[in-house]
């Protein structure tokens, strides 16, 4: 019981203060989750990360259902999926109860904009710490993935759905050869 209210607390507190979507929330559930808790290994976490972005609907609720689902099996994976999913339940309630005033509202149009520095800051950490895991685990074929998604879609502009397919097709085709070896 320990273990669940511990899962929920968890991601409910770090869904309560994590803005900006998905990827801001990934380093802080690799801290708790990974250097503070010891749930869960470095490379496991990077897996999940990888399945939870290939997986349809928001990246933050699909590494809580895996994250839960690693550590506590089908319970936990609907304990974390509740403690991510309330508190932004719970804020844009009340948000839309008082749209009108702050759409019109200075100081808040200014705190939004300001968080935005912040996003883009904690999704530069999320890239460096995935990129330089790969690295070090000094795998070709992911290294390569990894560098020609990158070109793909800031150089070429292809469509993240492409590239996710691209990848997800080599990263199938490299498992089943490897199973065969």
């Amino acid at each position: 019981m320990k273990k669940y209210w511990k899962l929920f607390s968890s991601t409910f507190y770090l869904s309560s203060f994590t803005f900006g979507g998905g990827y801001v929330i990934i380093p802080l559930m690799k801290k708790q989750f990974v250097d503070d808790l010891g749930w869960i290994d470095e490379d496991e976490m990077t897996d999940l990360v990888a399945i939870a972005q290939s997986s349809p609907g928001s990246i933050a609720v699909n590494a809580s259902i895996l994250v839960g689902f690693k550590v506590a099996g089908f319970p936990g994976a609907l304990v974390t999926t509740l403690g991510t999913m309330l508190p932004p339940l719970f804020i844009l309630s009340i948000i839309s109860l008082f749209y009108v005033e702050f759409r019109d509202n200075r100081y808040v149009g200014a705190a939004l904009n300001a968080m935005q520095a912040g996003v883009a800051a904690v999704i530069i950490d999320v890239v460096y710490t995935m990129a330089s895991q790969i690295i070090k685990t000094k795998k070709t074929l992911s290294l390569v993935i990894m560098v020609v998604s990158f070109i793909a879609a800031s150089v070429f502009k292809v469509n993240v759905l492409i590239i996710i397919l691209f990848a997800g097709s080599i990263g199938a085709w490299s498992s089943l050869r490897g199973a065969k070896q």
